[in-house]
């Protein structure tokens, strides 16, 4: 399995706080079958992704683990207007090892107005965006349609391998139970950050996912799209996306939520081919 989203360089976020914590969550997780680690820290209005630190505690991590796992670096990257700037600028900087796949992540209540179109213009410069942990925002679960919407724009989805076997809650394992049965999902990863709170580990939703919907599609949540993104790649054929382009409302139940029309490309300043176009170009096909 290829874990790529992971809060383990330790010092530079709210992930792993030491060396000795950063190797125990690397060994945890190289013991439950993962061979690939994508090291995943914030950037955002509070913690500001020191580059060089980075790269150090990264290049000190490989020192002690090689021949125990890989690691590869990128970013949870939030969308304010220095990352933004600074991703522009410099295409591919805070992606998946340099190659194109950029870890979205947005903030817990509201999602910002112009969103939808600075997203459009990280896509124009070339980056495959990830949207990490849909099932878990306060504010996708008040609106659904959201998720309907970054799809539509041609967008990928990463749950959280604990979402799916209830570890985040009943509102967040029925979400991602929903977005799984519909192949809307591309990703499974831990977006871990400590070994006991939030551990590394994957093999528990692996073999959630291969009861429920078989080991072919595990392994393209867990195996198969995160080598794709590790090497830079688009995604092989995924299955068509169930009720995505007709509309069908999603089905779960949650407190307070009420369906809405959701918005496809054309709202949002968007061509009204880019989601299909962009969807084909991700997933290659």
């Amino acid at each position: 399995m290829i874990d790529i989203h992971q809060h383990l360089i330790y010092g530079v976020d709210d992930g792993s706080k030491d060396l000795e914590m950063s190797l125990a969550m690397a060994r945890l997780a190289a013991a439950d079958g993962v061979e690939r680690i994508v090291c995943s820290p914030h950037s955002n209005d509070v913690y500001n992704y020191p580059v060089d630190i980075i790269n150090e505690r990264l290049a000190e991590l490989r020192h002690n683990l090689r021949g125990e796992i890989e690691l590869s670096l990128a970013c949870d990257f939030h969308i304010t207007p220095e990352n933004i700037s600074e991703a522009v600028a410099k295409p591919f900087s805070y992606s998946i090892d340099g190659k194109g796949y950029l870890l979205i992540e947005f903030p817990n209540i509201i999602l910002a107005p112009g969103t939808e179109r600075v997203m459009f213009e990280l896509m124009s410069a070339g980056y495959r965006l990830v949207i990490t942990h849909p099932e878990r925002y306060p504010f996708v679960h008040r609106s659904p349609h959201y998720i309907a919407q970054w799809l539509d724009q041609g967008c990928m989805l990463q749950l959280t391998a604990g979402a799916l076997t209830g570890k985040f809650g009943a509102q967040c394992e029925t979400l991602a139970l929903e977005l799984l049965d519909r192949d809307w999902v591309q990703f499974i990863a831990t977006d871990a950050h400590n070994p006991d709170r939030r551990p590394p580990l994957m093999k528990e939703a692996f073999d959630f996912v291969a009861q429920r919907k078989g080991i072919e599609t595990a392994r393209r949540l867990c195996v198969v799209n995160p080598r794709s993104a590790v090497e830079g790649r688009p995604l092989g054929a995924q299955p068509e996306p169930i009720g995505l382009w007709n509309g069908v409302p999603l089905k779960f139940h949650l407190p307070g939520y009420k369906p809405q029309r959701r918005q496809m490309p054309g709202d949002v300043g968007l061509p009204p081919s880019a989601g299909k176009s962009f969807l084909k170009r991700f997933f290659g096909r």
